[in-house]
């Protein structure tokens, strides 16, 4: 059965944030709000945990994951961005966008397409979030909370807990969810393309 924190969406609780980050560190799967829609989470490199998010997503092993991570400096240490790049991205986060970039050598081979090497790479306007991962001092690997015959995210706290109760170990009730995952955007080759329309503006990208 799930624990089910109930973290303040402004100011996060200390004591539920590090007992939040216990769980992803003992290898656990937590369901968490992002700036766009809620996300499953696990700890990098933990590869049972990413294995039962492929499973409750019901994904195969070609689905890219995405790092959240604090800052553009985090981003670095996994995704080769070049100076162009780093400019939108210092301009759009934190913010609903996921940036596809070619991963580095930090990223394990796992996590990564079999023929392509990009990474997902995110920062969320989140405090909650912003707060799990200055806890953990390190990204959260993540998918969309999107079931599998699911056209949209899940956004109610309660619902989640109903459906995901004995598939995951803990949900944070943050408030409602948002509808819109993130807008994806890949990089890793010029023109950037629109891989996924969500919250954030794409028109930012197009043309």
């Amino acid at each position: 059965m799930a624990q089910f924190f109930q973290i303040h969406p402004a100011n996060p609780q200390p004591r539920l944030v590090r007992g939040a980050v216990d769980i992803l560190r003992d290898g656990g799967v937590i369901v968490y709000p992002t700036d766009a829609s809620y996300a499953f989470g696990c700890q990098l490199g933990a590869k049972g945990a990413m294995e039962r998010i492929r499973r409750i997503r019901g994904l195969d092993d070609k689905h890219n994951f995405t790092l959240v991570c604090r800052d553009l400096s985090e981003i670095t240490t996994y995704a080769k961005i070049d100076n162009q790049a780093f400019r939108i991205l210092k301009s759009l986060t934190p913010g609903p966008y996921t940036f596809i970039h070619e991963a580095t050598k930090q990223v394990p081979r796992r996590m990564l397409h079999p023929k392509r090497k990009g990474i997902g790479i995110r920062v969320p306007d989140n405090a909650i979030c912003r707060a799990l991962l200055a806890e953990l001092d390190e990204p959260i690997l993540s998918a969309s909370l999107l079931l599998p015959g699911d056209k949209d995210p899940m956004t109610d706290p309660q619902a989640m807990r109903d459906a995901l109760d004995r598939q995951v170990d803990l949900i944070i009730d943050g408030g409602a969810g948002d509808m819109e995952p993130s807008t994806v955007i890949d990089m890793t080759q010029e023109p950037y393309r629109v891989v996924r329309v969500g919250k954030g503006d794409p028109s930012l990208f197009e043309g």
